[in-house]
Order: C-alpha cells, then structure tokens, then sequence
C-alpha cells in the first residue's frame, strides 16, 4: 500500500458542541493534498465537493470567533499521538522540512480577537482531523481539551473524540468515490487464492491473464471441502470460483452548523458485483450447520476530501464461501452472476438513523447437473465494513448463492441431453443481503444509536433449470 503524507485539520471550535465520548476511540487512515477554492468567510452555506484526494495532504485550520468561520489549509501536523493518553504533538510543519515548529505558515491568517492561540499554534477547542501519523495508524478526529506544553518537534495536547460536525458546520456534501483497487492490503487465509485489479496506467494480472474491468478487484480460489463419509472418490468435493468487485464508498452530509446535529448524513458502501463458481462433488457438512470458510481478507482506507476537509474512511472486505449439503446429492453446477449493491446508514433528523440495503443481480446457469436424492446451497459472497477514522460505523454481508435440489435417483443436466432417470429437480440462484448499523455512527454529530440496528434481510431467489424427468 501507498504511503500517503500526514495530514491535519485544525477547526477553532469554541462554540462548537461537546465532543461525544460514544463516537468510537480515534483512529487511522490516508490523506491526500488539498487542491481547494477557500471557502467564503460570510457565514453563507456552501455545497462541498466529495472527491478522493491526492496523495499528499495540506491541513486546514478556521478562526475560533465569528459566525462565519470556515476551515482553510494551514501547514499544522500530527507529529506523534499517543492512543493510551490521549496525547498529540502538534507542529507547524513534518520534521524535516526545514522550518521551525512554531513558526507561522505562509499565508497563515492572523488570529482573530478572543482567540486564544497565535498563529501557527494550537489551542483548546481546536478539532484535529488527521490522515496516518506516528502513534495513529489509522488516522485521528480529536478536540484538543488542554494544551500541555511545547517538546521537542512541536506543541503537547491532551485530546479527547471530536465529531465532524464541528469541521463541516452548516454546509452540505454529498458524493460517491471510487476506492483505488491497489490500495487495498490483502491477506490470503487459503493456499490456493490469486489477486488481479486494474486502475488507470497499471494492471495487475492474476490467474491465466484474467481480465479485469478498470477499477476492479478480483480474487479467485480453489479449494477442496468435506465430502460425504460414504461418497466414493469420484465425488470428492470442490469449490472454484472468483469474486470480481469495484467498491465505491458513499457520503453524505446535510449541515445543520457546528452547535447542532446535521440535518441529514449517509455513509455506505456500493458497487459493481460480478462472480462465478462451480461445484462439484457430494459435499456434506460434519455439523448439519452451514460451513463457512473465509479465503481473503482485505482493508483499505480511502479519503475522501470534502471541501478543504479530508475525512478518513476506513473499509474491510472478507470474502467467504459457505456450503450447506446434507451429504446425499452429487451435484456438477456453475453458474455467473453479476450485478450492484448498497449497503449503509442514513440520518434525518425525524427518523434518527434508518438502514439502507439494496441489491439487483441475475445469474446465468453455466451448467446443472444434479443425482440422487438430496440438497445443496453454496455462497459465495464478501462482508464488508464501512466506519470513519477506525470507529465501525455498517457492517453488510452480500451472499449471492447457488442452490441445488433432487427427488429420486437420476443424472440429468441443463444442457438438453436426456434424464436417465424418473425424478425431479432443480437448480436455483439467488442473493441475500444483511448486516447492522453501529452507534459509531454519532461520529456525523448525530444523536448516540443506544443498539445496532439490523439493516433488515434482503432476499431474492430464481430459477435456474430443473424440471420433473421420465427416462
């Protein structure tokens, strides 16, 4: 993975509201430069751009005083933080960089009357929103409550959970960003897994050269699975497939100013989906129970820049398959799929915060063949997370599936050639669609989630062959 410069955002924030400790613990993500119009300093409200920053990340900073105070770029830095205490050191500039730690940044404005720090120093009430730093892996939203005293390298605060409210005020954002699909860490959790993705000037290519749409991630596995005890070895159980994914990640923000909750606020994840995988075998769970096996594990912490201010957002993919079988039926299916999805959070400030699922997808049988009496479901599928500087804010799980079903003993298949035996059967696909929303969420500025809220099931079903058979 890239790495991205640090970055800061100071927002003065003595009528700002209290920070609220329910927000989640600060953490970690990446920035980018800030290539921004300054906002105006009317106190009018604004419509705020949502992009993917660049890769190297300027700070903002805003007058304490005055309604129309607005967060600007200000060359402010998290020199080192520490997650235990609380405890930040802010410098005018990276070490390094040939400037004094205190010294004003060029451009800088004067402090306002009332304000309580000099230029190119911090002070309570500031709001720091940071990209990666030495002691914050994952980035930080914080308000500083105390300032400490100057060190080595710059100026020692203690800190405490800030929310973005206090950074976005009364202005409006809203946009979807694509996430880079190199940019994600993937760890491997099964011998036989590949990884391919393509972006704009650079393709990784994974197995036998595969294909990959522009800003898509694909990953494919093999594996073997637990057979039936009495299945004989031409039954042995198998699994091949692919997950193809290009996930984009949704914000929103309705300002209501600093003071109050926003008006309104959306964060999910979306995407273009596509899969394909065949099975084989007369598989059969030891328990009874679904079997879930986990093959890859991905993160990535994409920014978005919002405005002037960038907002760290934090994304986990673990994609799975799971099979279902009761150890009777011998099955030879596959099938492709492909379609979109929506998993999120909305805020209003009537409802609170309200689930947001939706999933259109259709399948293609690209073979179905089924024997024997019995049943068999296999999926496919990937759970993601979406939370903003570490804290987890929509956990969804997106299950497109394959199910396979027979009475009677016979061998047919959906390619036209004859049954050789009385029965029937049937060869299904569908998608399930689930998760939860998390109190973490307050982190907009919006009013505590007290439990988690179910996204609600989402579920589809169709028909893929099958039929009632006479030899």
């Amino acid at each position: 993975m890239p790495s991205l410069a640090v970055t800061t955002l100071f927002l003065a924030a003595a009528c700002s509201s209290p920070a609220t400790e329910t927000a989640g613990q600060p953490a970690a993500g990446r920035g980018g430069q800030i290539e921004v119009t300054e906002r105006p300093s009317d106190g009018t409200q604004q419509s705020l751009s949502v992009a993917a920053a660049p890769t190297a990340a300027a700070t903002a900073a805003a007058s304490p005083s005055g309604p129309g105070r607005r967060a600007h770029r200000t060359t402010l830095t998290v020199d080192s933080y520490d997650s235990h205490t609380r405890r930040a050191v802010i410098a005018d500039k990276p070490k390094g960089r040939g400037s004094s730690p205190h010294s004003p940044a060029p451009n800088s404005p004067a402090p306002s009357t009332g304000s309580s720090a000099a230029p190119g120093r911090t002070a309570v009430g500031d709001v720091i929103a940071s990209a990666p730093a030495p002691g914050a892996p994952h980035g930080l939203l914080a308000k500083v409550t105390k300032v400490i005293g100057e060190r080595d390298g710059g100026t020692e605060v203690q800190t405490e959970p800030a929310t973005l409210n206090a950074l976005l005020g009364d202005d409006t954002a809203k946009g979807d960003v694509p996430v880079d699909p190199s940019s994600f860490a993937v760890d491997k959790l099964l011998p036989d897994v590949q990884v391919s993705w393509s972006k704009t000037g650079d393709v990784h290519a994974g197995p036998k050269g595969a294909t990959v749409p522009l800003g898509s991630l694909r990953l494919d596995v093999s594996a073997e699975v637990p057979a039936a005890k009495d299945a004989p070895v031409s039954a042995t159980a198998s699994v091949h497939g692919f997950v193809q994914v290009a996930p984009q990640v949704d914000f929103a923000y309705g300002g209501a100013g600093s003071d109050a909750p926003p008006g309104s606020a959306y964060l999910g994840v979306s995407g273009d989906w596509t899969s394909g995988w065949s099975v084989k075998g007369r598989a059969a769970a030891s328990t009874g129970a679904p079997l879930r096996i986990p093959f890859a594990k991905l993160h990535a912490d994409p920014v978005l820049q919002v405005g002037p201010v960038p907002v760290v957002v934090n994304l986990d993919l673990t994609c799975y398959f799971q099979i279902s079988a009761d150890g009777h039926v011998t099955v030879d299916v596959e099938q492709s799929l492909k379609g979109d999805f929506k998993a999120g959070g909305t805020f209003g400030l009537k409802k609170g915060w309200t689930p947001v699922s939706s999933s259109d997808m259709t399948s293609t049988p690209v073979r179905a063949s089924v024997s024997t009496a019995g049943s068999v479901r296999t999926t496919l599928g990937a759970e993601a997370t979406v939370g903003l500087y570490g804290s987890v804010g929509v956990t969804a799980d997106l299950a497109p599936y394959l199910r396979g079903e027979a009475s009677g003993t016979f061998t047919t298949a959906s390619d036209g050639s004859a049954p050789k035996a009385d029965g029937t059967w049937g060869v299904y696909g569908g998608v399930d669609l689930s998760g939860t929303l998390r109190f973490q969420l307050s982190i907009f500025g919006t009013p505590v989630i007290q439990r988690s809220i179910p996204l609600g099931a989402l579920h589809r079903e169709w028909n893929l062959a099958g039929g009632k058979l006479s030899s």
